[in-house]
C-alpha cells in the first residue's frame, strides 16, 4: 500500500531554496538509519530522521528512529539546543514520533534532538567514546554495618491473595475509560484493623500477543492480553502483608495508553485512579458486605495509617495523590471526588519521574534510585528530596535510597524477562562490543533481577515500619546514618536525607556569599561558567536533573576545587543558622564517581567570630560510567562537641568552612543541617495550592486582545511561588517570585494577541511554576494559546525551465495566492508519467539522488518506482513565492526524450486529486 509503504520507514527527497545550513555534528544520522527528510526554511535542512507533515493546524514535527524505543517512563521531549519545543505523540509502530508545530517556524528547527531523562534517542552518543573511558574500582567499599532491625524479614502471619475489577471510571482529559482493576494480598487470621499499603506501577507496554509484540492500545484488540503490570510487586505485597499490612496493587493500564497527552505526563490522572480506589476501600470499610470477595475475607483496612507505593510515573501518581489528599485540586481537574476518607502517612517512589518537581513537603517520603535506570535514566527523582527544602515546616522524613547496580524494570516482576507473562526487557540494554563496566550484567556491581527486587522489597517495608507503625529503630537505614538492612545483601545501598530533625541548614539555594577555593553554581543553566556540571562531563547528576526552562533561580550547590591541600571554602548565609540542639552536622556532599579517599576538615564560626574545628569527614564517589548519573551525595556527620566546648553560640552560626586535605579533587557541597536522632511527628500545614490552566483563543482578524493564563489559588494561607514565562519564539524563560493567598489576583500573566488575516502557526505562551515557601503546586504549566484563523494560501506551479537538455536542471516556480507569517511547505509526490519514457535513476545527479531518496543510480530504474521520493519546498514567511529544481545529468547514451511528474500531496502524503502538477522533459544532448 503507497501510504502504508511511506508511514512506515520514510526516506523524503528534499528540493530546497538556495543556502542550506549544514547539519550540526551532534544530529549526524546513526549508523543504519535511512534518510528520512531534510527540508526547512530558506534551505536548510533537518537532521536525517526528521519531517515536517500535515498543514494548518495539522503541521507536525515527525522523527522516526531506527529502533523500536521502548513504551517507558521518561517523557520523550523535541528540543533544540536547551530549548524543550514539546512532548510528541508516540506511534503505534513504537518508532514514530509525532509533534504539532503550533508557533514555530521551520528556520527555528536547528539542531534538533530527541532526548529522554537528558539522554539522547537521535544520536548515538550514549555509546562510550574513547575520552569517555573510566576506571571502575574493582572492589567496592565495605558494606555499612548492620541495623537493629531488619524490615525485610518475613513476619508471621500467612497470606491470602486474590483480585477484584469493578467498572471502569472515566477521568478528566482522558477519551477511554480507564479499568478499575487490583490485586490484594492481606494477612491472612489478623485482628482488628491493619495499615493500608497501595502500588501503582509506572509507564509500561498494555497488550502483548502471547510470544509476539507489545503495543500502547487500550483496551486491548482481539487477539491481545493486557500486561498484568499490576501483578508485579506480589512479592512485596506478600513480604507486608507477612508482617501485618493489607496491600493492594492497581493497575493503569488505561492511563499509560492516553498520557502523553496531558501536560502533566498522566500525574493528575494516576492521582484520581489511586484516591478512586481509597474511596472504593472506605465504602467497604462501611459497608462491609458490598466489598468483593477478597476485601472480605482481608482483615479490616485502617485508612488512617496509608503508605502508597509507587514505580516511576506510578512515584509522581502517588505524590500527587499524597497532595490532592490533603490539598484538593479543582474539581474539573479531579476524577476522584469527594473529600479524602483516609491519612497517608508516607510514600515510597521506586525510580519515579517528577515532571512538575513538586513534591509534597508535608508528606514523609522514600526515593530508591536505581544506579542503572535505564529509562528514568537521570534520576530525577532526587528532587522529591532536594525540592522540598525550605518549603514547608522541615519535619517530614525524605529520604533518597541508592541502590548500586539496579536498573529501572527490575522492581517490577512483569517488566522482568523470564518471570513476565509478556515480552519484558533489561532497560539499561547491553551492547557486547561496548559493555558497561558498571551496569552491563554480569559486572561486578551489577544486581540480579531477584537480588534487586529483595533489597527494593526490603526498604519498602522500612519506610512502612517508619512511617506508618511508627518504629524509629528503622529510621538509621534511612536517613543517611550509615545503617545497612541485611535481607537487602549484597546490594549496596546508600541513604541521605532531610527533613525529620535537622535543623538550621547551610542552602546554597538561598541567599549565600562564597569565598575562598569554591563557587556558587547552577544546576540548570546554559552558560557553562555558570553550570555545576560542565558539558562534556562523564555521567550526570541526579540533584541537576534538567527541568523545562533553560534556566532556573534558586537551584544551586558549592562546587570545590582544588590543586593543594589547605585552602579553605568559607560559605556564608545572609543570616546566621541555628544548630541549637543538634547532635552532628550533617554535610550532603558531592563528589566524582569512581574517586575515593576525598578528605575535609570541616569548620564553624558563630556570629561574633569564635570559631571551632568540628573534625574530618571523608567522602568515596559511587561507581560511574558515561551512562550512569552517579555524581550524588553521600551523607558526612561531624560531631558539634568541639563546638560546644570551644563555647561557639549554636544559635547563631555565620560561617560554614571546608578545608581540603587531600592533595586536589572536586566537590560539590548541596547543604549541611544541625542533625539530631529521631522522627518527630508530622503535621501537615495548611498551604495555599496553585494550578495553571490553559486557554485557547482564536487569534481575529485585526486588533489587539489582552489575555491571561487562567490560574487558579486554592487552599488557606499565603506562600511564595516562582513563576516562570516562556519566549513563544525563543523558549527562553524570565522569572520572578510572587506571593499567593487564595482569593487574591497574585499571578497575572497578561497575553497580547494581535489579530491579522494572514496564515500562521498557533503561538503558544507557556507558563510554569514552581513552589518556593509554604505553598504547593498542582497543575505546573499552562498558559494561553492563539489559535490561527486564517487559510492556507493557495499553491500554484510555474514552469521556469521545464524542457531541458540533459545535464541541466529542471526548474519550476512555487507560488502562493497569498504571503503568509509562516513558512509555507509544499510536498510534491513522483508520479507515472503518461505516455513515453521516464526519467530514471541515471538520469539524475547520483548525491543528490542519494541525499533525497537514500537510493543509488543502480539498477536503473524509473524515478516513480522509488519507494520514497517527494519534492519539498518551503515558501519563507512573507514571501509569495520559491524556486524548486532536479539536477539532470548528461550521458553518452542515445534515447528519446524522457519525462518527470510529481503532484501535490495532502496531508497524508498522497497525491491530491486535481491538485498542482510539477512536468518536466529532457532532451538528448547526442
Amino acid at each position: 500500500m503507497f501510504r502504508a509503504r511511506r508511514t512506515g520507514v520514510t526516506a523524503v527527497a528534499v528540493l530546497a531554496l538556495a543556502g542550506a545550513a549544514p547539519i550540526p555534528a551532534s544530529a549526524q544520522q546513526p549508523p543504519g538509519n535511512r534518510p528520512f527528510t531534510a527540508a526547512a526554511d530558506n534551505g536548510g535542512g533537518l537532521p536525517p530522521g526528521w519531517r515536517i507533515t500535515g498543514k494548518g493546524a495539522a503541521r507536525e514535527l515527525v522523527w522516526r528512529s531506527d529502533t523500536p524505543v521502548p513504551m517507558g517512563d521518561a517523557r520523550v521531549g523535541f528540543y533544540t539546543g536547551h530549548r524543550l519545543l514539546g512532548r510528541p505523540q508516540p506511534g503505534r509502530d513504537g518508532r514514530t514520533f509525532h509533534l504539532g508545530l503550533e508557533g514555530m517556524r521551520t528556520a527555528d528547527l536547528k539542531g534538533l534532538q530527541v532526548r529522554a531523562s537528558g539522554r539522547r534517542l537521535d544520536a548515538p552518543g550514549t555509546r562510550p567514546q574513547p575520552h569517555d573511558r573510566v576506571s571502575v574500582p574493582k572492589q567496592p567499599s565495605a558494606q555499612a554495618p548492620a541495623g537493629s532491625v531488619d524490615p525485610g524479614k518475613p513476619g508471621s502471619y500467612r497470606t491470602v491473595t486474590g483480585e477484584y475489577n469493578l467498572n471502569p471510571v472515566r477521568l478528566p482529559g482522558l477519551s477511554v475509560p480507564v479499568e478499575m482493576r487490583a490485586v490484594v494480598v492481606a494477612p491472612k487470621g489478623a485482628t482488628g484493623r491493619r495499615p493500608f499499603a497501595l502500588f501503582l506501577h509506572g509507564r509500561h507496554s498494555t497488550c502483548y500477543k502471547p510470544h509476539g509484540d507489545v503495543t500502547g492500545d487500550w483496551p486491548c484488540p482481539t487477539g491481545t492480553k493486557p500486561i498484568p503490570s499490576h501483578r508485579g510487586y506480589l512479592q512485596d505485597q506478600r513480604l507486608l502483608a507477612s508482617q501485618g499490612y493489607v496491600t493492594v496493587s492497581i493497575s493503569a493500564n488505561g492511563i499509560n495508553s492516553q498520557d502523553w497527552a496531558a501536560e502533566d505526563g498522566g500525574a493528575q490522572a494516576r492521582s484520581s485512579l489511586v484516591r478512586l480506589h481509597l474511596s472504593r476501600w472506605a465504602d467497604w470499610a462501611a459497608h462491609p458486605a458490598s466489598a468483593p470477595d477478597v476485601v472480605r475475607k482481608a482483615p479490616k483496612a485502617d485508612l488512617s495509617r496509608v503508605l502508597l507505593v509507587g514505580h516511576s510515573r506510578g512515584g509522581e501518581g502517588v505524590n500527587r495523590a499524597a497532595m490532592d489528599s490533603v490539598h484538593p485540586p479543582p474539581a474539573d481537574q479531579d476524577g476522584a471526588r469527594g473529600p479524602a476518607r483516609w491519612h497517608i502517612g508516607g510514600t515510597v517512589l521506586i525510580g519515579p519521574t517528577i515532571f512538575g518537581q513538586n513534591p509534597v513537603a508535608d508528606v514523609p517520603s522514600v526515593t530508591i534510585l536505581p544506579g542503572c535506570d535505564g529509562d528514568v535514566s537521570d534520576l530525577q527523582g532526587e528532587v522529591y528530596i532536594d525540592g522540598t527544602r525550605g518549603v514547608s515546616r522541615g519535619t517530614a522524613l525524605h529520604s533518597a535510597v541508592y541502590v548500586v547496580g539496579a536498573n529501572h524494570n527490575f522492581f517490577n516482576t512483569e517488566w522482568t524477562p523470564g518471570k513476565a507473562q509478556a515480552p519484558a526487557d533489561d532497560d539499561f540494554g547491553d551492547d557486547p562490543d561496548h559493555r558497561d563496566p558498571v551496569c552491563s550484567p554480569g559486572t561486578g556491581t551489577r544486581l540480579t533481577a531477584d537480588r534487586q527486587h529483595r533489597a527494593g522489597a526490603t526498604y519498602i517495608a522500612a519506610a512502612a515500619r517508619l512511617f506508618l507503625a511508627g518504629d524509629d529503630r528503622v529510621r538509621p537505614l534511612l536517613d543517611g546514618s550509615g545503617s545497612r538492612a541485611p535481607s537487602a545483601d549484597p546490594a549496596r545501598v546508600l541513604t541521605h536525607a532531610v527533613g525529620a530533625r535537622r535543623t538550621g541548614g547551610f542552602l546554597p539555594d538561598g541567599p549565600v556569599s562564597v569565598t575562598g577555593g569554591g563557587r556558587l553554581c547552577s544546576a540548570v543553566d546554559p552558560h557553562p561558567s555558570a553550570a555545576c556540571l560542565a558539558s562534556g562531563t562523564v555521567g550526570a547528576s541526579p540533584h541537576f536533573a534538567e527541568w523545562e526552562t533553560d534556566r532556573e533561580t534558586g537551584r544551586r550547590a558549592v562546587a570545590l576545587r582544588w590543586s593543594a591541600a589547605g585552602s579553605a571554602v568559607r560559605v556564608r548565609p545572609a543570616e546566621p543558622v541555628s544548630l541549637d540542639g543538634a547532635k552532628d552536622l550533617a554535610l550532603r556532599v558531592i563528589v566524582p564517581p569512581n574517586t575515593s579517599g576525598t578528605r575535609m576538615e570541616v569548620s564553624i564560626a558563630d556570629a561574633s567570630g569564635r570559631r571551632a574545628k568540628l573534625g574530618r569527614v571523608r567522602a568515596d564517589g559511587l561507581p560511574g560510567t558515561v551512562r550512569t548519573a552517579s555524581y550524588w551525595a553521600r551523607e558526612l556527620r561531624v560531631p558539634l562537641t568541639a563546638a560546644r566546648r570551644a563555647g561557639l553560640d549554636l544559635r547563631h552560626v555565620a560561617t560554614l568552612e571546608l578545608t581540603p586535605r587531600t592533595r586536589s579533587g572536586r566537590a560539590w557541597l548541596m547543604d549541611a543541617w544541625g542533625w539530631r536522632p529521631g522522627t518527630p511527628a508530622v503535621r501537615t500545614a495548611a498551604l495555599p495550592r496553585v494550578d495553571i490552566g490553559r486557554l485557547a483563543v482564536k487569534e481575529g482578524d485585526s486588533g489587539v486582545r489582552t489575555y491571561r493564563v487562567p490560574v487558579r489559588v486554592s487552599g488557606h494561607g499565603s506562600g511564595q511561588v516562582r513563576l516562570y514565562v516562556l519566549d513563544p519564539v525563543t523558549g527562553k524563560a524570565k522569572d520572578r517570585l510572587v506571593t499567593v493567598r487564595p482569593g487574591g489576583h497574585d499571578i497575572e500573566v497578561p497575553v497580547q494577541v494581535k489579530g491579522n488575516t494572514r496564515y500562521n502557526w498557533d503561538v503558544r505562551h507557556d507558563v510554569l511554576v514552581k513552589a518556593v515557601h509554604t505553598s504547593v503546586i498542582g497543575s505546573y504549566r499552562g498558559g494561553v494559546t492563539a489559535e490561527n484563523d486564517d487559510p492556507k494560501p493557495k499553491v500554484t506551479v510555474t514552469p521556469l525551465a521545464d524542457r531541458v537538455t540533459e545535464g541541466k536542471p529542471l526548474k519550476w516556480r512555487v507560488d502562493l495566492s497569498a504571503a503568509a507569517d509562516m513558512d509555507v511547505e509544499s510536498l510534491f509526490v513522483v508520479r507515472p508519467v503518461t505516455g513515453g519514457p521516464e526519467l530514471s535513476t541515471k538520469d539524475v545527479d547520483p548525491q543528490w539522488l542519494q541525499e533525497h531518496s537514500g537510493e543509488s543510480p543502480d539498477p536503473e530504474r524509473p524515478l516513480s518506482k522509488l519507494e520514497y521520493l517527494y519534492l519539498r519546498v518551503s515558501v519563507p514567511a512573507g514571501r509569495r513565492s520559491a524556486e524548486v529544481s532536479v539536477p539532470t545529468v548528461k550521458d553518452q547514451v542515445r534515447e528519446r526524450a524522457e519525462a518527470v511528474r510529481f503532484q501535490l500531496a495532502d496531508d497524508t502524503e498522497e497525491p491530491r486529486d486535481g491538485g498542482p502538477v510539477l512536468t518536466g522533459t529532457v532532451l538528448d544532448a547526442s
